[in-house]
């Protein structure tokens, strides 16, 4: 027996839309992963480290995604336990999964039970369908049932195929979660406790946390980036802001955030990622209010806080033109 489930039942949902200029914007943010591509970064090897008692993280590099660095970008995590392994994202190929499954058996003959999907992006579930392969019980937030299902997710896939070979091939597909949850979920496994939490709609719609009560470790997803840029995309910033300011409430000791290093300094880190959108937000909700085309608000705002992170430069100007598009939208 490896533990008991226990299901909480709510439901969150997310109707975004954007005015004018969006359509063109939208494909915009489905090219940009693609268009970072170019990027120049060194292969790194995945390299398991131990953060925590039974707790295990691979970090990807600070940089965008190429056939370079494998499309290694993001980071994936396991909690080892007495009863078995839970995997934390699956990282961004199948290759990249099947190396740190080999890990993993390098540190424990603990067979992987379940594999916890933080969101569906690309850089954190190409990698799933070697865990599918093993028999590793998939669970993800039923907000990502509509871009798995979606022409966008399609075409991205397609185009990774393209642009990431050979990491990301023919063989490379889309996976389904074998038990998708609308609301919190408890499991414990090998004595060890799980809270899985939906914070979406956020960085996605299904945007979902992992606490370990007993420790107070919380792996964010990409909730939280350390120590980089985030990619703001056509997430709700304002949502964003609200579900970090509940992740604060959970007085983590350690976090592991799906880009960066693990951090022990939880506070802080949470508190800059939201400090990042709320700049964001009021400087774009300024220029929008004033009729000020963008690039005259873009040009004259002050970035000095960030503008050293990781990515600013990759990142920066596109999320500030989604969030001034939010913002004006909301000024109508």
């Amino acid at each position: 027996m490896y533990g008991v489930i226990t299901l909480i039942p709510t439901v969150e949902t997310l109707a975004l839309g954007l005015r004018r200029h969006a359509r063109a914007c939208l494909a915009l943010v489905w090219l940009l992963p693609l268009a970072w591509a170019s990027v120049p970064a060194a292969a790194q090897l995945l390299q398991p480290r131990e953060v925590g008692s039974g707790v295990w993280m691979v970090q990807g590099v600070s940089a965008l995604g190429s056939p370079a660095n494998r499309n290694f970008i993001s980071n994936a995590a396991f909690v080892v336990t007495p009863a078995g392994v839970v995997v934390i994202d699956a990282l961004g190929s199948p290759a990249l999964a099947e190396e740190l499954i080999r890990a993993i058996g390098r540190i424990t003959p603990q067979p992987i039970r379940h594999v916890v999907v933080t969101h569906y992006h690309a850089d954190h579930v190409y990698g799933l369908q070697a865990f599918r392969a093993l028999g590793a019980t998939i669970t993800a937030h039923r907000g990502g049932l509509a871009y798995l299902h979606s022409e966008t997710a399609a075409r991205r896939l397609q185009a990774s195929r393209e642009e990431l070979a050979p990491w990301i091939d023919d063989q490379t597909r889309l996976v389904p979660a074998d038990r998708w949850i609308a609301g919190p979920m408890r499991f414990a496994l090998g004595g060890v406790d799980f809270l899985l939490q939906p914070l979406g709609p956020a960085h996605t719609p299904e945007d979902l946390v992992v606490f370990l009560p007993q420790t107070r470790v919380l792996f964010a997803g990409d909730i939280v980036f350390r120590g980089r840029i985030p990619f703001v995309g056509q997430a709700d910033s304002g949502r964003w802001i609200e579900a970090l300011d509940r992740l604060i409430e959970f007085d983590a000791r350690l976090i592991v955030p799906g880009h960066g290093p693990a951090s022990a300094t939880a506070q802080s880190d949470l508190k800059l990622t939201r400090d990042y959108l709320q700049h964001l937000r009021q400087t774009m909700a300024e220029a929008a209010r004033m009729l000020e085309p963008f690039d005259e608000a873009y040009a004259k705002a002050d970035w000095s806080r960030f503008e050293h992170l990781p990515l600013f430069k990759a990142a920066n100007r596109i999320n500030a033109y989604n969030t001034y598009l939010l913002m004006e939208q909301g000024a109508k």
